[in-house]
């Protein structure tokens, strides 16, 4: 899969769309800082500010996770949900994740409570666009979940279990991680924008979602991405 055929996006960038897609993979494959990716890019030859970096991954970044989720096979019918809290300005915010089986991640949801409503919310959100409903469902007691799973999912199969639920609770850690390096989220938006895209991308190969065609590249800005200038 190559890199959006909307060139107009990429019209008054500097880079060509397989170098600034790379930079993205990057920051939201590892858990990386803006400089952590200019750093890697200039042993490649390639000098670029974290800034920059930092306005691709905002520009873009969103883009290619949702690119990811329209091309991903269906995801399984047993899913695992669970919710963490996150300090944003000081207030207390709850990430809401879900996950299959198999530990793809399906959707995540920021929210400033995780009341009956807040998980309605959330078990509608990621059901948007689904031509199906799971076989069963997973979660902790939180009791939100009970209510809303009786109203939005009535004839589904739901497990509550302190212990059936790590699946779901070890895919917070990228977010952890991600936290740590940003000294925290700046508001909900930043929390829900980089958790996604962190869920998603390390789960797809970079071949297959940000095409990075190190000829094009080589030939456009006489680099190569392996080894630095040609």
């Amino acid at each position: 899969m190559t890199p959006p055929a909307d060139t107009e996006r990429y019209k008054n960038h500097r880079f060509p769309s397989e170098i600034i897609s790379h930079g993205v993979w990057l920051y939201y494959r590892f858990t990386l800082s803006y400089r952590d990716v200019q750093e890697l890019l200039f042993a490649r030859g390639i000098t670029v500010s974290h800034e920059a970096i930092r306005q691709w991954c905002r520009k873009f970044g969103q883009d290619y996770a949702n690119r990811l989720r329209r091309h991903r096979p269906r995801p399984d019918d047993k899913w695992h949900l669970d919710e963490v809290f996150l300090t944003i300005h000081g207030e207390r915010h709850y990430l809401w994740r879900a996950v299959d089986q198999d530990d793809n991640v399906l959707d995540i949801l920021v929210q400033r409570r995780r009341n009956k409503q807040a998980a309605k919310k959330f078990f509608r959100k990621l059901l948007k666009g689904l031509q199906y409903v799971p076989r069963v469902i997973i979660t902790d007691k939180l009791k939100s979940y009970g209510a809303a799973k009786r109203e939005i999912l009535p004839g589904v199969e739901h497990r509550q279990s302190r212990y059936l639920n790590n699946r779901c609770e070890n895919s917070h850690r990228p977010t952890r991680q991600r936290e740590y390096r940003m000294q925290g989220f700046k508001s909900p938006g930043h929390g829900n924008a980089s958790s996604p895209r962190t869920g998603l991308l390390p789960n797809t190969s970079a071949r297959d979602v940000i095409c990075c065609r190190r000829r094009s590249i080589a030939r456009k800005c006489g680099t190569d991405l392996r080894g630095g200038p040609r």
